[in-house]
């Protein structure tokens, strides 16, 4: 979360919001359907073999669509795909949002 931090801090304009995030979203003040995500997306990070079909259930009853619950699983399994070569490969995170230039964009 504190490498995504200052994109989530662009969006929001949101201090509280995104320090609350990277603490722990559990107990962040952010919607039931956002915590419904969140609590997907950690439990497919970090123990994928347990989630099921509850864990999609609740997705739905929080609204989200049939397509939406397809992306949420399908980032959260991209970013885990990625963050595991750049680990695998001892990739380090930058400490600074690299500048752009003219040239760049």
């Amino acid at each position: 979360m504190q490498h995504h931090a200052a994109g989530l801090l662009a969006l929001t304009h949101d201090d509280q919001l995104v320090a609350a995030l990277i603490q722990d979203h559990c107990t962040a003040s952010i919607s039931e359907a956002d915590r419904a995500m969140l609590d997907y997306a950690a439990k497919l990070t970090r123990s994928p073999r347990r989630c099921n079909q509850g864990d999609v259930a609740q997705l739905r009853i929080q609204g989200f669509s049939e397509r939406a619950v397809l992306d949420i699983c399908q980032v959260t399994a991209y970013y885990a795909f990625v963050n595991r070569i750049a680990l695998g490969m001892g990739v380090e995170l930058e400490t600074k949002p690299a500048r752009q230039t003219a040239r760049s964009s």
